[in-house]
């Protein structure tokens, strides 16, 4: 009975430490924790085609990055291609974070939520939207542990007619 009780209790004390890795482990941290001075993060956005057509699907894509800084990059976060900072390579994309994709409808002056996508291992994002009218889309990083937040916006003009007419 003490040496079931002995295994059981080593069994919960070894899957407690791994569960206690995988919450540390970097790049699963949660994203949506307020940056403590964070390493300056830079999100390039784009969507397209410009303009569109009313109905058809509009790509929402980009690239989520990090200044290269070694106080920070050394295991803190997850990076693409971090294990050493380069002259020629002042940027690293940042995997597994999530990014906040709001749109405002031209002339509204609100932003409407539409979705939250991942950056992939690469550190890029994408996800495909309807186009529905013309406005302004906007990517949002709300910044992580050791990163401050980022985002980009741009505009797409929707065209076509916006109901069939019948003669």
């Amino acid at each position: 009975m003490k040496m079931r009780r002995l295994a059981a209790g080593l069994a919960a004390a070894a899957l407690g430490a791994t569960m206690v890795a995988t919450a540390a482990s970097p790049a699963l941290a949660d994203p949506g924790i307020d940056p403590v001075a964070g390493g300056h993060t830079s999100l390039q956005f784009d969507a397209n085609p410009e303009p569109a057509w009313r109905g058809r699907p509009i790509t929402l894509e980009g690239k989520l990055s990090v200044e290269c800084k070694k106080d920070y990059i050394s295991g803190l976060v997850s990076v693409h291609h971090a294990d050493s900072c380069k002259r020629s390579e002042r940027w690293h994309r940042l995997a597994w974070k999530r990014i906040v994709i709001l749109f405002q409808p031209a002339g509204s002056g609100k932003w409407e939520y539409v979705e939250t996508v991942r950056t992939s291992r690469s550190g890029y994002f994408h996800t495909k939207v309807p186009a529905r009218t013309s406005g302004t889309w906007r990517a949002v990083f709300k910044g992580a542990r050791w990163l401050d937040g980022a985002e980009s916006t741009d505009s797409v003009r929707v065209i076509g007619h916006r109901h069939r007419h019948h003669h």
